[in-house]
């Protein structure tokens, strides 16, 4: 992420004789935390990407399966600890299946707080993400304001005279900041879209959850009950 965005930078640079390396190197110690930023960003987008597809989330016909279950009334324990662990929705019509013969009211909260809890998994390492866009500019910024600290304490033992030394020192000030920038950008905008996303897959699920409460409290096929 960083260093693609660079890549644009190397050549634009004092007549291009400074590699993506050396523009790194000139930001200073903050470049360390800025580019540990990104391989975070990075990853979490990955991570997120493949956990918020919707065939994991909400696997089709999930609620057929369950019917064709209850109809035959051969629901098993085996059946719902599978359910479980292959997807969100499926660990949500777990608890379901698991509480169906206590009453509704007991049915519905069950479903309810296994419902918060999925959602809460599903806007996982977000808050992170979210962080990294907030902080990355930040961190640029402290490094450019150090930078520019160090130019006029420069200016102020050897004088304005040597402009081409200041300029090389103000530009490498910079670095930072277009680093921070760099990393922000993409991080908010993923940011906003896996946001958006959780919210629309959250949905659905409740429309899916409410479906599992009427089918199991209309006891289809004699009640199911788990042997």
């Amino acid at each position: 992420m960083f260093v693609d965005g660079f890549k644009s930078c190397d050549g634009a640079n004092h007549g291009g004789d400074k590699s993506v390396l050396e523009l790194i190197e000139a930001g200073g110690w903050l470049m360390a935390p800025i580019l540990a930023c990104s391989l975070v960003a990075a990853t979490i987008i990955i991570e997120r990407f493949w956990a918020l597809r919707r065939a994991r989330v909400l696997p089709d016909q999930l609620l057929m399966i369950l019917r064709r279950w209850m109809e035959r009334g051969s629901v098993n324990r085996n059946d719902v600890a599978e359910l479980a662990l292959e997807s969100p929705l499926g660990r949500i019509v777990a608890a379901g299946l698991a509480n169906h013969d206590r009453g509704r009211e007991i049915l519905r909260e069950r479903i309810e707080d296994t419902g918060r809890y999925v959602a809460h998994q599903l806007e996982r390492f977000l808050n992170t993400l979210g962080t990294i866009a907030a902080i990355s500019p930040l961190l640029g910024l402290l490094g450019t304001v150090a930078g520019m600290i160090k130019v006029f304490q420069v200016i102020s033992v050897q004088g304005s005279s040597q402009f081409d030394l200041l300029s090389v020192g103000i530009a490498e000030a910079l670095v930072t900041t277009a680093a921070g920038l760099t990393v922000a950008i993409p991080s908010l905008l993923f940011y906003r879209y896996f946001q958006a996303r959780v919210d629309g897959l959250v949905v659905r699920m409740e429309q899916e959850t409410l479906q599992l409460i009427d089918l199991l409290d209309a006891g289809i096929g004699g009640g199911g009950r788990l042997p």
